[in-house]
């Protein structure tokens, strides 16, 4: 038995023109059973659908498309020992085609090869963004961290060496200190140089040594 049905859009159907040649009828006469079915509008809606085809001459047709259903009520008027045997046939096939629609379609290699690039470019992708976003992320903290006590130790040594290297005098020292640390606060916006962020303590420490005081310039 030749292939019956087939699959359209996505549903199993079989078609005006295969009911035609299966039963040995004429198609506009088919066509017309169709017509004359007298079912609800409902049911034609979604088990006929209207379309055309293209003959040996080139001149476009009318034709039917049909659902299961819609074959099992245009079926039923048709009867003969032959027409039973088609009827059985039909609807197996109408079940066997539906079976295989139920399946999971297995990939051709082409396509599996594809599956999976695309699944690598998806993969490659979120990484990417997973450690932009943990960059942006570990900025914002090491933008936040202040100096530990070993680095305020660190510039409170510096401080110390600058002014003592430049001024002997105890009390010169004294504005010197109180100079230094304005300008150090000042310079990196803080209200300490306690809280100079960890990220700039080489720059404050480049900026401690070669401070130049107003007063000795």
């Amino acid at each position: 038995m030749n292939q019956l049905v087939f699959v359209e859009k996505g549903h199993v159907v079989t078609d005006s023109l295969t009911v035609a040649e299966v039963f040995g009828k004429r198609h506009d006469r088919v066509l017309q059973d169709i017509r004359d079915l007298g079912c609800s509008e409902e049911f034609r809606v979604h088990n006929f659908v209207e379309s055309t085809y293209v003959n040996s001459q080139n001149k476009e047709l009318p034709m039917y498309y049909a659902s299961k259903k819609g074959f099992t009520l245009l079926a039923m008027g048709y009867t003969g020992k032959e027409a039973m045997k088609f009827k059985e046939a039909y609807i197996d096939q109408f079940e066997q085609m539906e079976e295989e629609l139920k399946k999971p379609r297995v990939l051709s290699e082409k396509e599996q090869l594809m599956a999976s690039m695309k699944l690598s470019l998806e993969t490659a992708e979120e990484i990417t963004i997973v450690k932009t976003e943990i960059k942006e992320v570990r900025g914002m903290v090491e933008n936040q961290i202040t100096l530990d006590h070993g680095e305020q130790r660190r510039i409170q040594k510096a401080v110390n060496s600058r002014v003592y290297g430049l001024e002997s005098d105890k009390e010169i020292r004294g504005k010197l200190f109180s100079e230094l640390h304005r300008e150090i606060k000042d310079r990196f916006a803080v209200t300490s140089y306690k809280d100079i962020k960890r990220k700039d303590m080489q720059s404050a420490v480049r900026y401690i040594e070669a401070w130049v005081p107003r007063r000795v310039s």
